[in-house]
């Protein structure tokens, strides 16, 4: 592989990569499962099966369980065993919002996703994944006092992200309403 095929082959595993946490953010389980080749594995601790069921189990697990989430990805290191198959391996820093008995919860965690990508038919995709977490943390949340000038963003693909055309200064986006403000 060449410097320019590897480079094109980085930033296409870097977008699947970017994909996923939109998908699960988003609770899009075909964004999820694009990022998965159909026959990939995925060990995600409590869930152990195939990439297209995780994206199912997880985005339908994410919507009953959690107001949002955030899934931020950092350095990944990329190595080409070949002109086909990458080892990855990312570091990932998720929070996810939840309501308990005594409040709002903060519930997070850093992780690495420890991935095989193989190209197939052109295209890099997750073929192994392995969930390796390092830490968890749980904190009561504080409002912030005037977070209702803010668009929300929506467990959708109604969330503005989705929005590739500008849009109407006319229409009003959602805010997120802070019964504090």
């Amino acid at each position: 592989m060449d410097v320019t095929d590897q480079l094109l082959a980085e930033r296409e595993i870097r977008r699947r990569l970017l994909d996923y946490c939109r998908g699960i953010d988003r609770c899009d389980a075909e964004l999820v499962a694009s990022t998965y080749h159909p026959d990939a594995v995925d060990d995600h601790g409590a869930f152990q099966g195939s990439g297209h069921e995780l994206a199912r189990f997880a985005t339908e697990a994410l919507l009953e369980h959690y107001e949002a989430t955030m899934h931020t990805i950092g350095d990944s290191i990329i190595d080409f065993a070949d002109d086909t198959t990458a080892y990855v391996e990312t570091y990932v820093f998720a929070d996810h919002r939840a309501k308990g008995d005594e409040g709002e919860l903060l519930e997070r965690f850093g992780a690495r996703y420890v991935d095989r990508f193989e190209q197939r038919d052109g295209a890099w995709r997750i073929a192994d994944r392995v969930v390796v977490v390092e830490w968890t943390d749980t904190a009561p949340i504080t409002p912030t006092r005037g977070s209702g000038r803010y668009v929300r963003g929506l467990r959708s693909r109604d969330d503005i992200a989705y929005r590739h055309v500008p849009r109407d200064p006319n229409v009003p986006l959602p805010r997120y309403r802070d019964p504090s403000d």
